[in-house]
């Protein structure tokens, strides 16, 4: 009897143990990496949901602050923790210096509502010259200037990108410091200056950055010009693969958006607006650009300024339109890009203009397709599309080109003028209303 006894409660006891180990065994987490997780392609950890945030603002904000010292301290904040977002509240913030992008940072406002307004700016003449590479300027005049601040330094020989902008680091008296060295000789009998003029967002040698919901206001009236290599309300270099959304830049005396040796760059729902030259300005071997769904109007040149070796883009469904010159502006070495569903109208000479380029650098293989080309030449007698140059292989598709204006303030009177050098152009489904549709100047056609 005992044996069967402590056989039975044996069996019971067993049973009991493999049922805990059983209900153990499903209801364990398995904490181990699923599949599809892969570490990220420069950092040793997987991607994360949460990553970090600040708000900075005049309250309500983790930090808080009115000027550009507040927006730097958190976008480097975020930056030290590898990125995230920084969100800028609502209000107007003055900017005596650029708030300089960081990669992986994203800088966001609050949609027309948070405004970034370049403090007015003061200009010397430089009492010493200023020689290459050094880091510091002597001026004649240093009211206006202090440490912290943005500044340019140039000659009537050196702009560009000979044009030097960096930061304040410190004074002595007329003598002031600064962070990089200086790019070119600026000579005081080349007439050499100094000017608290600088990008209101600027991003140099950086990855992945975005900036959203910005309203950049660029003060014209109060700053001397810089110009696009250097500046812009909004200016890369060689800031690759940053994304540009939902901003508006107006009134900056130079460009409002620029960006050079940025590869991968996207502009999209943007408005550039008055400013003093042109309104966006992708250049200097900027590839793979998208420019899309935005607005350049009333800008003093171009509204699209591609400048060199501009290859590869996408440019669809834009607006350019009052603008002091070309509604867009493409030449040396720009080739292999779309440009499609944009408007094209009112801007003061050609809709758009091929410049004249020779052979090796003309702007060859673009596609002009499905774009609204009217009522340009606000300036004088101009055509809907004038090509110069040695340009090859272009084609013109289902466009429409037209004056819709009242008979005797018609200027668009061409609808497409091809000169004289120009080699094989391709035009097919256009519709061209004009005094005369197609002004073709070459000898053999």
């Amino acid at each position: 009897m005992k044996t069967n006894l402590f056989l039975s409660l044996f069996a019971i006891s067993f049973v009991v143990s493999a049922a805990g180990i059983s209900y153990a065994r499903e209801n364990r987490k398995d904490f181990s990496p699923k599949p599809d997780e892969q570490q990220l392609p420069k950092a040793m950890h997987s991607a994360m949901k949460e990553l970090p945030y600040i708000a900075v603002g005049k309250d309500n904000a983790h930090l808080r602050g009115n000027d550009n010292r507040a927006l730097q301290a958190a976008v480097d904040y975020i930056a030290g923790l590898g990125g995230g977002v920084v969100e800028i509240n609502e209000g107007e913030y003055v900017m005596y210096d650029s708030l300089h992008l960081r990669s992986n940072v994203t800088v966001r406002g609050g949609k027309g509502k948070t405004i970034l307004r370049k403090a007015a700016g003061a200009v010397s003449a430089l009492a010493l010259d200023g020689d290459f590479g050094e880091q510091q300027i002597t001026l004649e005049n240093p009211a206006g200037f202090d440490v912290g601040y943005g500044v340019a330094i140039w000659d009537d020989r050196s702009g560009g990108f000979h044009t030097t902008v960096a930061r304040i680091t410190g004074r002595n008296d007329k003598t002031f410091s600064i962070d990089k060295p200086l790019m070119s000789d600026c000579m005081v009998h080349n007439k050499a200056k100094a000017a608290t003029v600088f990008p209101v967002v600027s991003g140099y040698h950086i990855e992945g950055a975005r900036v959203e919901n910005l309203v950049i206001d660029g003060n014209k009236g109060s700053n001397v010009h810089l110009n696009g290599c250097r500046g812009a309300g909004i200016f890369l270099y060689r800031a690759f693969g940053t994304g540009i959304k939902d901003c508006v830049v107006r009134d900056y005396n130079g460009d409002g958006i620029s960006f050079q040796q940025s590869n991968d760059v996207t502009v999209a729902d943007c408005v550039c607006e008055n400013n003093a030259y042109l309104g966006i300005h992708p250049g200097s071997g900027s590839q793979r650009p998208r420019i899309s769904n935005c607005v350049a109007r009333g800008n003093g040149t171009d509204g699209l300024f591609l400048c060199w070796r501009v290859r590869h883009g996408l440019f669809e469904d834009n607006i350019l339109e009052g603008n002091g010159q070309f509604g867009i502006s493409i030449g040396h070495k720009d080739s292999d890009n779309l440009i499609c569903r944009n408007i094209v109208r009112s801007n003061s000479r050609d809709g758009i203009f091929f410049r004249n380029e020779t052979l090796g650098m003309a702007a060859h293989r673009n596609r002009l397709e499905a774009n609204i080309i009217e009522n340009n030449g606000t300036g004088g007698e101009a055509a809907g599309i004038r090509i110069r140059g040695q340009t090859n292989n272009l084609v013109f598709k289902n466009n429409i080109i037209r004056d819709t204006r009242k008979k005797e303030l018609q200027s668009q009177t061409v609808g497409i003028r091809i000169e004289g050098q120009v080699g094989k152009v391709i035009l097919e489904g256009n519709k061209i209303k004009a005094k005369k549709a197609i002004d073709d100047r070459r000898v053999s056609k």
